[in-house]
């Protein structure tokens, strides 16, 4: 594998700083965590971009939550068929080994994702509707999102809501999983849908009653 090369030298840097202060400042937390194993009450799936800082939102250290990230924050439907499943697999060692107690699906404003499913499913973005698009079948599990929204007049307001839609179909999928709603109609697992607005620093959490999100 020659493609590899080493880390330029700003990581090596902030590397080190952390070692020297975080780390060194907290040495005997870091050695618990290695020697006991992790106990996070909760997991997040959220976006992979780069703004969406899940830790810092809530201010949580290592340890605290059980973080997948992937295009849009998006969870497939129950789908045993023997192929590569990240998310799923993510889910699963999370409910079934980690225990844990809450599953949380954060969504957020001027998701890239979204905004290409959007694109995709209105015509806009004939790249993304070909077969060898990694990206374009992965939005197709928003379609049914997509169906419910595009009846909006203006455009912002279908991406806004797309984006919530996402937290909203990726809620519906998870209760998919056998292992997922045998938690949560035991008691022992809690869903969660959030929205954060990336420039306001808002968090609006998804009621089901009126099928709307609300100001935390």
């Amino acid at each position: 594998m020659n493609a590899a090369k080493p880390l330029p030298a700003y990581l090596i840097q902030r590397y080190q700083g952390w070692k020297a202060t975080t780390y060194s400042d907290n040495r005997a937390w870091y050695k618990r965590l290695a020697t006991e194993g992790q106990r996070p009450r909760a997991m997040v799936v959220s976006c992979c971009d780069s703004r969406v800082h899940v830790t810092s939102i809530f201010g949580a250290d290592q340890g605290e939550f059980f973080i997948h990230r992937n295009v849009a924050n998006l969870v497939p439907p129950y789908e045993p068929d023997g192929d590569h499943h990240g998310t799923s697999a993510a889910v699963e060692y999370a409910v079934t080994a980690l225990k844990v107690a809450h599953l949380i699906v954060l969504g957020h404003s001027q998701c890239g994702g979204v905004q290409g499913c959007l694109d995709m499913c209105s015509g806009n973005a004939p790249h993304l509707e070909e077969t060898s698009s990694f990206v374009g079948r992965w939005m197709d599990i928003l379609r049914p999102g997509y169906e419910r929204v595009k009846a909006a007049n203006k455009a912002e307001d279908q991406v806004r809501a797309l984006e919530k839609e996402s937290v909203i179909v990726s809620l519906e999928n998870l209760m998919t999983f056998p292992f997922v709603k045998e938690a949560v109609d035991g008691n022992t697992l809690s869903l969660h849908g959030l929205w954060t607005d990336i420039g306001e620093g808002g968090l609006e959490y998804f009621e089901p009653k009126t099928r709307s999100f609300k100001p935390v």
